[in-house]
């Protein structure tokens, strides 16, 4: 009888150590922290010495940094509807200021969503889906945002570029007489104020909180930050390491624009912007201030998480919706298919993983997946991204050969096929309104368009049937043909 006890207490022993690591795994934390309009450029961790981002720098030392990252659309909505549902925006048909939830329909659960429903706490501090910025901070509403995606949400109002300080407008102001201006404008505002009288800093205290709150149960926690995107506005003592006067501009190459189609031409560009060299120093500088406030938010989060004795049991997500020009071909802001403006910082850290460095070509659409994976959630089997799990124990492995990226100015629409050699953009689905191509090991800069040149004409013609095929495949996927199709 005493050896059948014992016997007994033996496989309870086992299922308990079987079932341990699932049950751990289920209830990791999630702690998805992303920044707005941050480029790869503009980070000490990435390639960037100039500036200073000393919190997502040890964030990098501890996860996997991925050095080629890419985002599906160089645009705050289609960017984070592709992202946060799982598809390419020629699938969600979301190309605008959208939540991306109007094209998916009910029966598609976001990445939130998934874990809302399978019993996590979600919160939404800040941005997460589409918000305007200033107009949404500023009046501290919820943008595009999709409520079945979260247990509570958190909206962090400021005052943005009306903040009392020293002001200047940068851009369309070229005999500088206008102070301030708001909208989607390069506007710096050096604040009086401290962090906390700004939304990041707001974003960062209530993130702190909620971790705080709710560290006995499983959470994902979306923590949006809005800056580094325009307008430029942090507390002054964020500026002092930055003089205007010592920023270097990007080099110039005489009849840079002569190879690139008009499409490909930036909606915002030094000439249109009327922006002299001075504005374009103070830009930069204002943009590296942003970044820096930016980076000292995360920082915050960061902390609290490691008082909370949470990193054990917390992946933690760090990226960005798109990059941003920071007067790389004089180009400005977003929206172009080029390196500085599609490329995004991408780190994962997960408990027990080694911290590597994994130079695959991945998209953000991976990101899906990867999370769901991590925490032993199924995800519907239609998203299209592809996880990462695997590439965090062998950085080494290549997740794709190439990643894909989509923009649009105007009614055309323009494809980047980006491999390790090769940076290839069509416009147009038929590549009527230009074509470029990169050789990205000698021309990193992307300055000299070999589309044109009959040597490249055979990889000039694979990769517009690689766009072709691409297409049809997402397109296989359309949701508006799949609109009744669940993911139950």
């Amino acid at each position: 009888m005493k050896q059948l006890g014992i016997l007994v207490l033996f496989i309870i022993s086992l299922i308990a150590l079987n079932c341990t690591p699932c049950h751990a795994q289920r209830n990791y934390n999630v702690l998805f922290i992303i920044a707005d309009d941050l480029t790869t450029t503009a980070l000490s961790c990435y390639e960037n010495q100039s500036s200073h981002t000393p919190h997502i720098d040890r964030l990098a030392t501890e996860g996997v940094r991925f050095t080629r990252g890419y985002s599906q659309f160089p645009v705050c909505g289609p960017s984070r509807a592709s992202l946060l549902f799982g598809y390419y925006p020629h699938a969600t048909k979301a190309f605008g200021y959208t939540s991306g939830r109007e094209r998916v329909g009910t029966g598609r659960k976001s990445l939130p969503q998934l874990f809302k429903e399978s019993g996590y706490y979600t919160a939404r501090v800040s941005k997460i889906f589409h918000m305007g910025i200033p107009r949404d901070i500023e009046k501290g509403t919820d943008g595009k945002d999709d409520p079945a995606s979260w247990t509570e949400t958190f909206n962090s109002q400021a005052a943005e570029w009306q903040a009392s300080g020293e002001a200047e407008l940068v851009q369309n102001n070229p005999d500088g007489l206008i102070e301030r201006k708001g909208g989607n404008v390069m506007t710096i505002v050096k604040a009086d104020d401290d962090d906390l009288a700004h939304a990041d800093g707001k974003t960062a205290e209530k993130a702190s909180e909620l971790i705080r709150r709710h560290k006995h149960e499983p959470f994902f926690l979306a923590v949006g930050f809005v800056r580094p995107h325009v307008p430029f506005v942090a507390p002054k003592g964020y500026f002092a390491p930055y003089p205007y006067e010592q920023i270097v501009l990007p080099p110039r190459v005489v009849n840079d624009w002569g190879d690139i189609p008009a499409p490909g031409i930036n909606y915002v560009n030094s000439v249109n912007a009327q922006m002299s060299e001075e504005q374009e120093q103070k830009a930069i500088a204002g943009y590296y201030a942003a970044v820096a406030f930016m980076d000292a938010q995360v920082g915050k989060v960061l902390r609290t998480l490691r008082d909370e004795g949470l990193e054990e049991n917390t992946i933690v997500v760090f990226t960005s919706d798109h990059g941003f020009h920071l007067g790389e071909h004089r180009f400005w802001m977003k929206v172009s298919l080029k390196e500085e403006s599609v490329r995004v910082p991408l780190v994962i850290k997960v408990p027990g993983k080694a911290p590597a460095v994994c130079n695959s070509l991945v998209e953000l659409l991976d990101l899906y997946p990867t999370v769901a994976e991590l925490a032993g959630l199924k995800p519907s089997p239609h998203i299209q991204g592809k996880s990462l799990v695997n590439v965090l124990d062998s950085p080494k492995q290549e997740v794709r050969p190439y990643a894909f990226s989509v923009s649009k100015k105007g009614n055309t629409f323009s494809f980047l096929v980006r491999s390790h050699k090769w940076a290839f953009i069509q416009y147009g689905e038929d590549g009527s309104k230009g074509l470029e191509l990169f050789d990205m090991e000698y021309d990193e800069k992307q300055f000299n368009n070999l589309a044109h040149n009959p040597h490249y004409q055979p990889v000039v013609d694979r990769f517009r049937q690689v766009v072709a095929e691409k297409l049809k495949e997402i397109r296989t996927n359309d949701l508006s043909i799949n609109y009744k199709t669940t993911d139950r």
